[in-house]
């Protein structure tokens, strides 16, 4: 065995993937008993912030928690990657008394740096390039309402970001569809999608790219959507309004998607801008179990990358 990351979707097989829906879904039945495995007892969990969060954090410390280990909270005041010390020496500083490294963080340099130097296994949770985690969250809800990806088309709507970026690598190990809805010049990564494209050869999985909101919506199984102006652009904001305004996601947009489709999102929402508060809190919504969620797919991570290291 040796050490793996979670950097991205794409460090990740369709095989393991959907063996760590599986085991996500056995960890969440301990929930209600309060009868938890101490899976990662006495392990160590390095939490490295350069962004806040409501669920990144709590999550990822009641996980650790729950499973018998401790997470320790490094905010920007504590860190400052490569600013008050080099991401390299941040590394190895942490290897010497930690079991593993989560990191919240701007540039995904920074990620795939502390993984290339680190002996310990480290979790993107959360870049500019990427959010996998949430990610996993998301298709674990998918999953759990729906029973399988058999015949799932998922429609996101907005902006072409890090949570759109890991939603399509997703869907491109799965085999599934999503159609990306946003205005020209707001499209995802060109290079993660011809990744994407690549990977969907095995698959089968469709991905199409419009600035077409009907179209990407039509006939969805879901509607996803995020903030249109991700942390670190809010200066872009008012210009963005103008641009996505045809792309939020209410009541005249929703009726495009199937009957009853899934209504879904990240959080936190920026209600009555790329949604309003009628969808977010109608009965379609799973926004909230996404959020759950997160908890449960981040310990199948944890448990799978400290098995996979063999210590």
């Amino acid at each position: 065995m040796s050490k793996r990351d979670f950097c991205g979707v794409f460090d990740f097989s369709t095989e393991e993937i959907r063996a760590l829906f599986h085991r996500a879904i056995e960890m969440k039945r301990e929930v209600p008993l309060k009868r938890f495995v101490r899976r990662l007892q006495d392990k160590v969990l390095a939490m490295l912030f350069e962004k806040p969060s409501l669920r990144t954090r709590c999550t990822f410390e009641i996980a650790m928690t729950q499973m018998g280990g401790t997470a320790i909270y490094l905010g920007p005041s504590e860190i400052g990657l490569g600013k008050r010390e080099s991401v390299y020496d941040i590394a190895k500083n942490l290897e010497r008394w930690f079991d593993m490294v989560m990191v919240r963080t701007f540039a995904q340099k920074n990620v795939d740096e502390l993984a290339r130097h680190c002996r310990l296994p480290v979790i993107n949770a959360l870049s500019d390039s990427e959010h996998p985690c949430q990610a996993m969250a998301d298709f674990l809800t998918v999953l759990e309402k729906r029973g399988s990806f058999d015949d799932f088309k998922l429609a996101y709507l907005g902006d072409g970001n890090n949570i759109c970026h890991s939603l399509i690598a997703l869907t491109a190990r799965l085999g599934t569809e999503i159609r990306v809805g946003g205005p020209e010049g707001y499209h995802p990564d060109p290079v993660l999608l011809a990744e994407a494209r690549e990977a969907a050869r095995e698959t089968g999985a469709r991905i199409l790219v419009t600035a077409d909101p009907a179209e990407a919506a039509g006939g969805a199984d879901a509607i996803y959507t995020d903030v249109w102006a991700s942390m670190g652009r809010e200066a872009e904001a008012e210009e963005r309004k103008g641009c996505f305004l045809p792309y939020q996601v209410n009541a005249a947009l929703a009726a495009k998607a199937k009957p009853g489709a899934y209504i879904m999102h990240d959080l936190p929402a920026h209600r009555g801008e790329e949604i309003t508060s009628e969808i977010l809190d109608s009965p379609q919504s799973i926004a909230f179990d996404q959020a759950e969620n997160r908890l449960h797919a981040q310990k199948a991570i944890m448990v799978y990358l400290d098995e996979m290291r063999g210590e």
